[in-house]
């Protein structure tokens, strides 16, 4: 089982090598993060964007461009099309977002005519994060799309979970569906629909995957409050893999708080699209976006 970072990075090198088509990618974050996943041997790089843009960056930070196909293109919008459709026909495995927006880039992977969403499906993002404060990693649902989910769309983000921790290693995933408490609090949704995610599981309509739920943060992730609160859990509580947030409020407050607070480092990627998308914010550094890129390297199927 994979339990951090760094070992994404070595899974991706000695897997095949993929095709990467980054949209816009004209920032040096994005650039060097590209960069460093040619040199070590698991990716190639195709560069959509203002190409005079690009060769300052590199000029700037001491990478020969020769190293990536370069698409001139300037605005943003045009970028993530023509980026979309390449990796839709074919012509590449993995999707990444450079210095475009995040909504612009979910408005072109659900492009209709050529778009990546899996039919029947729904967009969400999956973050990893690799923290100090936790003995593995944790992987959350949902910090970016879905501001806030029904209860089908919380079953797609449980599937989309357990899917990237497979990914991982994790054999059966612990996945912790998050409320304001550990009781069954029926006038609130979060609880609600967190014990019916928990029965459904219990009954085997998710796969190979322990969910428990409802559940507070801190009964998700340590043991000493499961013990606490004399808590009987089914072996999430204390030990979670995944956690599902109710909200993108929710999600995007613990995304924040465990980068910036708790020095946690990332991978993240866009779930229920064909191919691997990698959506990380403009401002994650280039350790984040190469440790996306090697995720979604290994996660191409």
């Amino acid at each position: 089982m994979i339990k951090h970072l760094e070992e994404i990075v070595e899974a991706a090198k000695r897997g095949p090598k993929r095709r990467l088509i980054a949209a816009y990618a004209q920032d040096s974050h994005t650039i060097e993060a590209v960069n460093d996943a040619v040199e070590l041997g698991f990716i190639e790089g195709v560069l959509v964007g203002d190409k005079d843009v690009i060769a300052a960056v590199c000029a700037d930070k001491g990478i020969d461009m020769g190293k990536f196909e370069i698409i001139d293109i300037k605005e943003d919008v045009d970028c993530v099309a023509k980026a979309v459709k390449m990796v839709h026909d074919g012509e590449g495995d993995i999707l990444m977002k450079g210095l475009v927006s995040s909504d612009k880039y979910v408005r072109g992977i659900l492009n209709k005519e050529y778009g990546l969403l899996i039919p029947g499906g729904t967009l969400s993002h999956v973050a990893i994060f690799d923290t100090p404060k936790y003995h593995k990693l944790i992987l959350v649902s949902d910090a970016a799309i879905i501001p806030a989910p029904t209860f089908e769309q919380k079953e797609w983000e449980l599937r989309y979970l357990a899917e990237v921790a497979q990914v991982l290693g994790v054999e059966q995933p612990k996945i912790a569906c998050l409320a304001p408490s550990e009781q069954l609090l029926p006038k609130i949704v979060s609880s609600a629909e967190a014990h019916q995610l928990h029965t459904n599981a219990a009954e085997g309509k998710y796969g190979n995957v322990l969910v428990e739920g409802p559940l507070s943060i801190d009964v998700a992730l340590y043991p000493e409050v499961v013990e606490t609160k004399k808590y009987k859990s089914n072996g999430v509580a204390g030990d979670a893999d995944c956690l599902l947030f109710p909200s993108i409020e929710a999600g995007n407050t613990f995304f924040k708080l465990a980068t910036h607070w708790c020095g946690a480092r990332l991978a993240a990627l866009v779930k229920g699209t064909t191919k691997p998308c990698i959506l990380t914010s403009r401002g994650d550094s280039r350790d984040s976006k190469l440790a996306s890129i090697a995720l979604a390297a290994i996660s191409v199927k």
